[in-house]
Protein backbone atom coordinates (compact mmCIF):
# COMPACT_ATOMS: atom_id res chain seq x y z
CA UNK A 1 0.00 0.00 0.00
CA UNK A 2 1.60 3.55 -0.99
CA UNK A 3 1.39 5.96 1.65
CA UNK A 4 0.45 8.75 0.00
CA UNK A 5 -1.00 12.02 1.53
CA UNK A 6 -4.08 13.35 -0.08
CA UNK A 7 -5.38 16.97 0.71
CA UNK A 8 -8.74 17.40 0.76
CA UNK A 9 -11.15 20.32 2.47
CA UNK A 10 -14.58 18.81 4.87
CA UNK A 11 -16.77 20.58 6.48
CA UNK A 12 -16.95 18.65 10.12
CA UNK A 13 -18.99 19.46 13.09
CA UNK A 14 -16.62 21.72 15.65
CA UNK A 15 -18.08 20.60 18.85
CA UNK A 16 -17.75 16.50 17.60
CA UNK A 17 -13.75 17.62 16.61
CA UNK A 18 -13.39 19.21 19.87
CA UNK A 19 -14.92 16.37 21.88
CA UNK A 20 -12.99 13.49 19.87
CA UNK A 21 -9.79 15.63 20.32
CA UNK A 22 -9.94 15.69 23.96
CA UNK A 23 -10.71 11.84 24.35
CA UNK A 24 -8.40 11.10 22.09
CA UNK A 25 -5.69 13.38 23.47
CA UNK A 26 -4.62 13.79 20.45
CA UNK A 27 -3.22 17.49 19.07
CA UNK A 28 -3.79 17.86 15.46
CA UNK A 29 -7.16 17.49 12.97
CA UNK A 30 -5.29 15.53 10.86
CA UNK A 31 -3.94 13.38 13.62
CA UNK A 32 -7.82 12.75 14.55
CA UNK A 33 -9.30 12.11 11.42
CA UNK A 34 -6.15 9.56 10.29
CA UNK A 35 -6.39 7.90 13.92
CA UNK A 36 -10.22 7.97 12.64
CA UNK A 37 -9.66 6.50 9.43
CA UNK A 38 -7.61 3.78 10.29
CA UNK A 39 -9.93 2.62 13.21
CA UNK A 40 -13.02 2.66 11.17
CA UNK A 41 -11.03 0.19 8.62
CA UNK A 42 -9.78 -2.02 11.10
CA UNK A 43 -13.91 -2.42 12.48
CA UNK A 44 -15.38 -3.14 9.29
CA UNK A 45 -12.77 -5.68 7.71
CA UNK A 46 -13.56 -8.91 7.26
CA UNK A 47 -12.03 -10.95 10.58
CA UNK A 48 -11.50 -14.27 9.12
CA UNK A 49 -8.03 -14.32 10.85
CA UNK A 50 -6.96 -16.55 13.46
CA UNK A 51 -5.68 -13.39 15.18
CA UNK A 52 -8.89 -11.52 14.92
CA UNK A 53 -10.20 -14.84 16.60
CA UNK A 54 -7.96 -14.78 18.98
CA UNK A 55 -8.49 -11.29 19.72
CA UNK A 56 -12.28 -11.42 20.24
CA UNK A 57 -11.74 -13.70 22.95
CA UNK A 58 -10.44 -11.31 25.18
CA UNK A 59 -8.40 -14.37 26.86
CA UNK A 60 -11.53 -16.24 27.28
CA UNK A 61 -12.38 -20.14 26.44
CA UNK A 62 -14.73 -20.27 23.53
CA UNK A 63 -15.29 -23.94 25.44
CA UNK A 64 -17.55 -25.34 28.08
CA UNK A 65 -16.45 -25.54 31.26
CA UNK A 66 -17.33 -29.33 31.16
CA UNK A 67 -15.70 -29.63 27.86
CA UNK A 68 -13.64 -32.98 27.24
CA UNK A 69 -10.74 -31.91 25.03
CA UNK A 70 -8.78 -35.42 25.47
CA UNK A 71 -12.03 -37.29 24.18
CA UNK A 72 -11.69 -35.53 20.98
CA UNK A 73 -7.98 -37.23 20.88
CA UNK A 74 -9.02 -40.92 21.85
CA UNK A 75 -9.02 -42.46 17.79
CA UNK A 76 -11.39 -45.45 17.96
CA UNK A 77 -9.29 -47.19 15.85
CA UNK A 78 -6.54 -47.46 17.26
CA UNK A 79 -6.24 -50.38 20.34
CA UNK A 80 -6.99 -49.03 24.08
CA UNK A 81 -3.57 -49.27 26.36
Amino acid sequence: MLNTAHRTNIVLDESIVQEALKLSKLKTKRALIDTALREFISNHKPKNSMAALLKSLNGESPFYDDYDYKAMRVNPHLPKG
